[in-house]
């Protein structure tokens, strides 16, 4: 596997391709989808169940204080992102299909990942006691105020989404098991930090599940039809730009309010992810099942590209930060 090493590949992204192939095939129709939809059910809590029991109180308490830092990243995910989003409309329908612009749109109203900001971060030297505490404050208010961002921007584009039923559904189905599993946390933590490498392998395979029944009702409902190759390429092109406008303005920001390199890197990284952990469960429970499918195709692909470019980037970033601390010639 070292050629996937080189081009930066996500191992779990072609798996998750895989899902998807083997669904266009062979979907989920009958009492074989009533099935999988009740497991999806119970997956997605299982999900959000471990996600708040690995969250660990004190390493939100070490970051806490960084507050203009969060300010910025919580801007950056909550409000950069979706007014960028509206932007796109601009390109529909000529370049991308009134479907795939709203899955942007939705893409835009997701919290940050945790995972990939926080290794990320740590890869390239940045403030990682702040990056946990960003990253992990993202996903929790992006349980509340996602659902609300769906709202709103879908309205703006004539779309009709039941925000205060949306909200219910997730923390019915979301914020439950998370509060629920952080609240265990002091029974389960030791068995949690041992068995990181299954609990890992567990989440993984319920964004598996989640995807295969997304797609089996897609595929049902004709969405190869929609989306052809030229779609595809319009929504690598449209993530590859996304994600470097938001790069750049998170950068230039930065700067500009003066914060040190640990503190940019930390920004620059936590506030360009998207979660697709959070965002394709989410999309389960907001949207009705026929159009899951097309609407986090885009998530998929954008989530792919956030951590080729960014893992290049932390490469950059560590490098440059060596070249910063090592001592002059005449010292």
């Amino acid at each position: 596997m070292g050629w996937l090493q080189r081009l930066r590949i996500d191992r779990f992204l072609l798996v998750l391709i895989l899902v998807v192939v083997a669904t266009s095939i062979l979907p989920a129709e009958g009492r074989a989808k009533i099935f999988f939809e009740h497991l999806t059910t119970a997956a997605i809590a299982l999900l959000f169940f471990m996600h708040g029991a690995k969250l660990s109180r004190e390493a939100i308490k070490a970051g806490m204080g960084h507050w203009r830092l969060h300010l910025v990243v919580f801007s950056s995910t909550f409000i950069l992102f979706p007014l960028l989003g509206i932007g796109m409309t601009l390109l529909t329908p000529v370049v991308l299909t009134p479907t795939l612009y709203l899955g942007f749109l939705y893409l835009c109203a997701l919290p940050a990942t945790v995972q990939s900001a926080i290794a990320f971060t740590s890869i390239a030297g940045g403030n990682v006691a702040a990056a946990i505490c960003s990253a992990s404050a993202s996903s929790i208010l992006g349980v509340f105020l996602s659902p609300i961002l769906v709202g709103v921007l879908m309205q703006t584009q004539g779309g009709e989404t039941d925000t205060l039923h949306a909200i219910g559904a997730i923390i019915m189905q979301l914020m439950v098991p998370f509060v629920i599993g952080h609240l265990s946390r002091p029974l389960i933590a030791n068995w949690v930090d041992r068995h990181r490498k299954l609990i890992s392998i567990t989440d993984q395979s319920s964004i598996l599940l989640v995807v295969y029944v997304a797609f089996s009702e897609a595929v049902v409902q004709g969405i190869w039809g929609q989306i052809n190759g030229w779609s595809l390429l319009a929504v690598v092109a449209c993530s590859i730009l996304l994600l470097a406008i938001v790069l750049l303005i998170n950068t230039l920001a930065a700067r500009k309010l003066g914060f040190n390199t640990a503190d940019e890197i930390t920004i620059v990284f936590c506030g360009s992810k998207k979660s697709l952990a959070n965002g394709i469960p989410m999309a389960n429970v907001l949207f009705p099942a026929a159009v899951v499918g097309g609407m986090v195709l885009p998530l998929m692909i954008f989530h792919q590209i956030q951590l080729m470019v960014c893992a290049m980037l932390a490469q950059r970033y560590a490098k440059r930060l060596s070249k910063e601390q090592e001592p002059s010639p005449g010292a």
